[in-house]
């Protein structure tokens, strides 16, 4: 059936001309978008219809404009496996549509089911009535490495233990959706689904504000109401989110979720366990911690009382839990419930505990340690999902029907081996819905997973959620991890929905003052703004020896060897030109331009550059989208500067390099304009303006403390001042040719060029003012800026500029205190400021049982 005669019947010769929009009619299955007598569903009539009107080129625009949105976002998905694949987040641009009508009933179930959930959970860390009346079997619980024996009887404040449910939902053959998986551990997904929402607003606005889709901002508001209430300690709530971590597949999700709600993101290295509480370690001391929203697997939450290698926890975590001193969202061994042989019981504790079967049922289950459906599973394998009852990386669930005959008895011999470690389900394709593939509109199987949150009496469910598909109509097993894409998820409303904010009614005094950073934070912004100014001053510099080297006169072999020398000395990345291999002096370029584009090569600007955007991974949650498109500029620049420097392409190389300082300045600019003045600015700029120090220091030296000719020492000044961007204004104020000591004092004692030595240690001297500090003398760090400013400023130009032996002995001494003096300060910052103690970790491993888990 065509879709225009099904849309609107006087438009069918209009539609039927684009092939890209003849969306098919379901030869089998059901279809999201076609009803069961083969007609459009009304609800999606308006979509498709709008699409039909965008037409193909628009569509595909709108897709690149998603994609750039989400790339500048720093929306990234990591699949464990392949790691080298393209990690941003993957959204296709018909989202799916639900109406309100059936997600009312979707709705009430859901609540329903996280009840149920909530009640199981209490029941296996209390009393575990359903065990001692025969509802469920003691090994389906005692056999899952999910069961954590040391959470028993502990109690999150409140009726709701379990704070967050996900459920897995695809719609059956009957059209009727079915739970194929709970989610109840850390679930992952809501935070995605919002940023969906968000890059389908900015796509589509006519087309979402007129569909009248519900919003999703009411749930992230309970949830961030119900982590307040769950403050155990009173007064106004510090609650954190825990991550493992960037190299966590979901780390965006992380750091979207702090940003949005208004939390601070922290790996467990941040938190501390002194005196029965959870404290944050931050520049002014330790912050009291009250809610901990967990994205951190539970067994890893703790390697006192858990999993005694993990680096990823709190040591004593679970103590401060059991005392009641701080809560935890979800609870620790929630993921028991993630188990799917529950399902298989799950209609028995449904009679047990609510006393009536469940609204919407699961897909049917079998559990290898019940005998009976041992047998059956063996004997059904091709038709069956097969599943583990415990997640883990690296074990994943498989589709019989996908297995050649020999896999298929590799996996009964597992199955045998250890029947209590897996289950099956009955293969449910899902219903497919329109997505847009290759220029057209192409069914696609989907599977929905959406959130309920904890309230005052019950559950709220999200209205929407997150919608999978698979663009490979061959690939059986909807996952994020086998690389399914995301759709956004429309529940439409009957008439407009009133908006909601994040704000609650009774206004709160902030818990987080400029200073309540993690110590972790701060060291990445310090390094951050370091390797920044590091790239740009090494590029600065080549980019000037490459004007001096092409100029249409030869250098003298002297200049040349001390320019080169420079580069060497300045980046750091010897032996280079240091070793005086006159191969490498007849022809500089390869090394030079190894010095910019070897990622692997210590002091190169690839390097830095690589670090930088690493460290910036490390705070994402601390920039700004306008800083996350920068810095993503910086590695499309990065990228195409290897182009533009390949031998064969090889022309005016220093031009190559504008656009990435241009880049870079950008970078700096924004920060400099748009970041809040408070401690992580403040150590983003220490960084910047110690470096640089450094570079100018390290420059300085290298060119102008050797003594030359007339002639070549002018060709030396004119590189410094290049290299600062101090030549023109040089011009400007001395106007009788180039001198060394007019060039020293610019260069090292004018406190109003922003690239002077002084003002640099000026700059550095506000910023240590302004950090938190209750002590009456000077730290250290901040004695040794002193005495390197006092030394500057004691020093006399034309002290400086004698020469010994051709040497000029007094300028290389200052530089080289200078230089010792600075690097000390960057020590003193590190001891000080920065976290380098490791928590307290077991000292014998047992085996057996740590392997368990």
């Amino acid at each position: 059936m065509n879709l225009s005669s099904a849309l609107m019947d006087n438009q069918a010769n209009t539609m039927s001309s684009n092939t890209a929009f003849t969306y098919p009619s379901p030869q089998a299955g059901v279809d999201e978008a076609y009803d069961t007598e083969g007609g459009i569903r009304p609800h999606w009539r308006y979509l498709l219809h709008s699409l039909q009107t965008l037409g193909h080129d628009a569509i595909e625009e709108r897709q690149k404009k998603a994609r750039r949105i989400l790339r500048d976002d720093g929306a990234t998905y990591k699949i464990y496996d392949e790691p080298d694949a393209n990690q941003s987040w993957q959204l296709n641009p018909i989202p799916l549509l639900i109406h309100s009508d059936e997600w009312s009933s979707i709705e009430t179930a859901l609540v329903e089911r996280a009840e149920l959930f909530n009640l199981l959970l209490q029941d296996i860390y209390g009393e575990r009535n359903l065990i001692r009346r025969g509802v469920i079997p003691p090994e389906l619980l005692f056999s899952h490495q999910g069961f954590l024996r040391p959470c028993q009887h502990i109690k999150l404040p409140g009726a709701q233990q379990l704070i967050v449910h996900g459920a897995d939902l695809v719609r059956a053959q009957d059209g009727q959706m079915r739970v194929m998986a709970d989610r109840t551990q850390a679930p992952s997904g809501a935070g995605y689904a919002l940023e969906n929402r968000t890059v389908m607003n900015r796509v589509f606005p006519s087309l979402f504000r007129d569909s009248h889709v519900h919003r999703l901002s009411l749930f992230f508001s309970r949830l961030r109401q119900r982590l307040q209430d769950l403050n155990p300690n009173g007064g106004v709530a510090r609650i954190v989110v825990l991550t493992p971590g960037i190299y966590n597949e979901a780390y965006f999700e992380h750091a979207y979720l702090a940003n949005y709600l208004g939390f601070q993101l922290v790996q467990g290295g941040d938190l501390s366990v002194r005196n029965s509480y959870v404290w944050m370690k931050a520049l002014d001391g330790l912050k009291r911690v009250d809610v901990i929203l967990r994205r951190v697997d539970d067994v890893y939450c703790d390697p006192v009382e858990l999993k005694g290698d993990s680096r990823l926890g709190v040591p004593g975590l679970l103590e401060v839990a059991r005392l009641g001193h701080v809560a935890i969202a979800n609870p620790l061994g929630s993921s028991v419930l993630e188990n799917p042989a529950l399902l298989r019981y799950l209609p028995a504790v449904a009679q047990a505990l609510l006393g009536r079967d469940l609204q919407m049922p699961s897909v049917k289950t079998w559990w290898c340690g019940n005998s009976d459906d041992l047998e059956y599973v063996c004997s059904n394998l091709k038709s069956l999902l097969i599943k583990p009852t415990y997640r883990r990386p690296g074990l994943y669930e498989v589709y019989g029907a996908d297995l050649d005959d020999k896999k298929l008895q590799a996996w009964q011999n597992r199955i045998r081996k250890n029947p209590l470690q897996f289950a099956a389900q009955e293969y449910v394709a899902g219903a497919q819905t329109p997505t847009w593939h290759q220029g057209q509109i192409q069914p696609r199987a989907s599977v929905l997973r959406t959130f309920a949150v904890a309230s005052e009496s019950s559950y709220a469910v999200m209205p929407g959620g997150l919608t999978r598909v698979n663009l490979d109509p061959d690939k059986k097993i909807i996952s994020n991890q086998r690389g399914s894409v995301s759709k956004d998820t429309w529940v439409l409303a009957s008439e407009p929905e009133k908006q909601i904010s994040l704000r609650t009614l009774d206004m709160q005094s902030s818990t987080e003052g400029s200073s309540a950073l993690p110590s972790r934070v701060v060291e990445n912004l310090f390094w951050m703004g370091r390797y920044a100014e590091r790239a740009e001053s090494a590029m600065r510099l080549l980019r000037t020896v490459f004007i001096q080297l092409n100029k249409t006169e030869k250098l003298p072999d002297a200049v040349c060897r001390t320019l080169l020398s420079a580069v060497t000395h300045v980046t750091a990345t010897y032996p280079g030109f240091t070793s005086l291999q006159p191969e490498l002096f007849k022809n500089p370029e390869p090394e030079m331009i190894a010095i910019i584009l070897d990622s692997r090569r210590l002091g190169s600007v690839a390097n830095n550059l690589t670090a930088m955007i690493e460290a910036a991974e490390q705070v994402k949650e601390q920039l700004s989208s306008d800083t996350q498109r920068v810095i993503n500029d910086i590695g499309d620049e990065l990228e195409q500067l290897k182009l533009a420097l390949e031998p064969s392409s090889l022309s005016a190389p220093e031009e190559a390099l504008a656009p990435l300082i241009t880049t870079l300045l950008a970078f700096a600019g924004l920060i400099h304009e748009s970041m809040t003045r408070g401690n992580g600015w403040h150590f983003m700029e220490m960084g910047r303006r110690l470096e640089r120090a450094l570079q100018i220091i390290n420059t300085l030296r290298s060119l102008l403390a050797t003594e030359f000719g007339e002639i070549e020492q002018e060709t030396l000044i004119e590189s410094s001042l290049l290299c600062s961007e101090a030549l023109i204004p040089y011009r400007r104020r001395y106007q009788n040719g180039i001198h060394l000591e007019q060039a020293l004092e610019m260069l090292m004692l004018n406190r109003k060029n922003p690239r002077s030595l002084i003002y640099q240690l000026n700059e550095l001297e506000h910023h240590f003012s302004d950090l938190p500090d209750d002590r009456e003398i000077l730290s250290s760090e901040h004695k040794l800026l002193l005495e390197a400013t006092t030394a500057l400023k004691l020093s006399d130009i034309n002290t400086l500029v004698k020469t010994h032996n051709g040497i000029r002995t007094e300028l290389d001494q200052l530089l080289s205190r200078l230089q010792y003096l600075m690097t000390q300060v960057a020590k003193a910052i590190g001891q000080r400021y920065f976290d380098h103690t490791e928590g307290p970790q077991l000292l014998v491993k047992n085996a057996e049982w740590q392997e368990q888990l």
